[in-house]
């Protein structure tokens, strides 16, 4: 696909799936439409995502999605699309989906620039996406898992660990891993580390009702609008994009995986590794936790239909109870992160092994082991 796309057949193909679908500006058959210009979009590690613009109509700029080959394995493609509908028309929250096909689909495109890395450690910046985060949790679950679910929503980390971690073994069954990885990675002991953290969380007395999360808010899923409409609060130039890993978990887990986005650089010489010394210090994550209270729906120790005072409103003792409450809710949830992408990227090399690739783009394989380490060091600091 990386070379296919910029070939005159690949462009008239999607032309032909844009007036099927009859994508608005792009179905009028009054004259003929040139071939659509289809650029790359670095950064997306689970498809491959383009841009698709007009050389010489009107026709507006729409964003390409073609889905990964074992993104079917991590991905309910039903569900994601329920989960963008519901936000795009109720919530005015991600992109409008314009059409779907078997492999992909078609979305709205934002006038805007992707976050890097340094941006999102700026404080206004981390405010504005503590802010947004707020209110994407603000969503009421019920709209995605339905009226029936009530308070019995299964939690998307532990849904996900449980579901992706067989394919993780059939990855490290390949005879492309070699023993010394199967023995590092040893998936048996992960499994009963897991259920023992599992059972830990129940006594940890932190705030675990689920909220409509992200799951993945890493910069090369932020965007920076261009301009903003009048009378929008300055956080709204930020729009979260990608919602193939959106479902309910602790709020807290959320915030717990953003921070540790801070420590990645997808586009650095070793992508797949993450550095622990550019984790938030206490003070960038408190801009982040406070801008995420102030325009949170509820407050963090309350039930979840209680309305918020605003937090700027509450006393200073109020306003530090909250915080240390959210931090410490972050910090118990944060090693599930770690074990929910090592899966991941155990399950995402499997191309890779198959194909014998000694030198990936994105070494999944190294990622995962990554990942892990870290889920243990942070089990190890709760004393799990």
């Amino acid at each position: 696909l990386s070379r296919q796309f910029r070939s005159s057949a690949f462009a008239q193909q999607l032309l032909d799936i844009l007036r099927i679908l009859r994508v608005p500006s792009w179905s009028q058959t009054t004259a003929p439409h040139p071939l659509p210009c289809i650029q790359k979009v670095a950064g997306s590690f689970t498809n491959a995502v383009f841009f698709v613009s007009s050389p010489s109509t009107s026709s507006r700029t729409l964003l390409l999605r073609v889905y990964g080959p074992s993104s079917d394995t991590l991905i309910p493609r039903l569900r994601e699309l329920q989960v963008l509908h519901v936000l795009s028309s109720r919530s005015k929250i991600g992109p409008r989906i314009y059409g779907t096909f078997t492999n992909g689909r078609l979305e709205e495109y934002f006038d805007s620039v992707t976050l890097t890395a340094t941006d999102i450690r700026e404080p206004q910046i981390s405010g504005y996406i503590g802010a947004r985060m707020a209110e994407l949790h603000g969503v009421d679950v019920k709209t995605i898992e339905g009226q029936s679910h009530g308070s019995n929503v299964e939690i998307g980390v532990r849904k996900n660990v449980h579901s992706w971690l067989p394919h993780a073994r059939d990855v490290l069954a390949l005879p492309g891993v070699t023993p010394a990885i199967r023995k590092e990675l040893d998936l048996d002991k992960f499994q009963m580390k897991w259920g023992s953290y599992m059972r830990w969380l129940k006594t940890a007395h932190v705030d675990a009702h689920p909220v409509l999360c992200h799951n993945d808010a890493q910069y090369g899923n932020i965007l920076r609008l261009n301009s903003v409409e009048e009378g929008k609060p300055g956080h709204h130039q930020i729009i979260v994009v990608d919602f193939e890993y959106a479902s309910p978990n602790p709020a807290a887990f959320d915030i717990a995986n953003h921070f540790h986005e801070w420590t990645a650089n997808y586009h650095g010489p070793t992508p797949h590794l993450l550095d622990p010394t550019l984790y938030p210090t206490r003070a960038e994550q408190r801009t982040f936790l406070a801008a995420y209270l102030e325009n949170r729906i509820t407050p963090v120790d309350a039930p979840f239909d209680s309305p918020a005072p605003v937090f700027s409103e509450l006393s200073p003792t109020a306003r530090e109870r909250e915080l240390i409450a959210l931090e410490n809710a972050v910090r118990v949830w944060s090693p599930s992160s770690h074990a929910m992408w090592a899966m991941w990227g155990l399950v995402q090399a499997r191309e890779d092994v198959l194909g014998h690739v000694v030198n990936p783009d994105f070494d999944y394989v190294g990622y995962a082991r990554c990942r892990m380490a870290a889920f243990y060091r942070e089990l190890a600091t709760l004393g799990v």
